[in-house]
């Protein structure tokens, strides 16, 4: 199948409902700690605009792909828009012009857990790449922990184009920070992204491909924010996937997950009375030249300790279910 003008539906049902569970939360607060401190990242850039900050680090492990960690700070948004703006696949092609296709292949609306199909465009030298991603959000507070991730579909056959991605980990923490004006005010949202991916092309010539492209991409992502933000503000109709956002498991990080809550966007309004009005988020990578770039955020408020915490005890809780 070639790439074609993206398209959305979804199935329910139980089959593959565990696909993205809190082991693999825990695998991504336990990255964000360093792996113990054991981790090494080195600095790859930093800029910054009026109303837009960003950092990039990368890890390179003895084996396995380039692993990238980012931090970006959009001045004037809330939590639930960035949340929705990276979830929302029908809005991503008019800032990212490598989705070519995708489709909800299934979704569980209690829990909002979602398998999506997307097929990347790239350039005429190397073929298209298929990704099978499973995702999914916690929600603490106003932070939000998405998780998103390659996982099997068996009743989608595997073709020799375009080339599938086996091996696809990309999730972020969502939460406000104050804002750089220097106000108090909780205006700002930062978004800390750690991302890495098998795409079948060499290290080497990945890593250039990021260094250069990495900046005009960031910058192209946060015009296709900005965009995003203003559309959402009019009366137009929330997409599926937007919505699907906004369904997430509520977990307390001071009293550890035994207290999981699955509630809906609904249900959440209700108890805490309003939600913030504005939107959702869904993190990931961006394509440029021959290599997918990274965009994203790092960890702040709740810090590491706390992180590395709540990454115990989803671990405990595993062991001793």
């Amino acid at each position: 199948m070639t790439a074609s003008t993206p398209s959305c539906r979804h199935i329910t049902g139980s089959e593959n409902e565990d696909i993205v569970t809190e082991k693999d939360l825990e695998h991504f607060l336990h990255l964000l700690d360093g792996k113990d401190g054991e981790m090494a990242w080195q600095i790859m850039m930093e800029r910054s605009t009026s109303n837009f900050t960003y950092q990039a680090w990368r890890h390179e492990p003895e084996m396995g792909p380039t692993i990238y960690r980012t931090k970006t700070v959009f001045e004037d948004a809330t939590p639930d828009i960035v949340r929705d703006f990276f979830w929302d696949d029908e809005f991503r092609p008019k800032w990212d012009p490598m989705l070519g296709y995708f489709k909800i292949l299934q979704e569980w609306p209690h829990t909002g857990s979602m398998i999506i199909h997307w097929i990347k465009k790239f350039p005429f030298f190397c073929s298209d790449r298929e990704y099978i991603i499973g995702r999914r959000i916690w929600e603490s507070g106003k932070i939000y922990y998405c998780v998103t991730k390659s996982v099997p579909y068996p009743s989608l056959q595997r073709r020799d184009k375009p080339r599938r991605v086996d091996l696809y980990f990309s999730s972020w923490i969502v939460k406000p920070v104050e804002s750089k004006k220097g106000d108090g005010q909780l205006s700002a949202c930062e978004v800390t992204l750690l991302h890495y991916e098998d795409m079948g092309i060499p290290k080497d010539v990945a890593k250039l491909g990021v260094r250069h492209g990495m900046w005009g991409t960031v910058k192209k992502l946060h015009n296709g924010f900005r965009a995003y933000q203003n559309a959402r503000k009019s009366e137009a109709a929330i997409s599926r996937c937007a919505m699907m956002a906004g369904i997430t498991t509520k977990i307390s990080l001071d009293e550890g997950v035994d207290g999981l809550e699955q509630v809906s966007a609904e249900e959440d309004r209700a108890v805490e009375g309003q939600r913030g009005g504005d939107g959702r988020i869904d993190w990931k990578w961006v394509a440029i030249g021959t290599v997918a770039v990274v965009w994203g955020l790092r960890t702040g408020m709740i810090g590491k300790a706390v992180l590395f915490g709540a990454g115990q005890r989803i671990a405990r809780r595993g062991r001793n279910a």
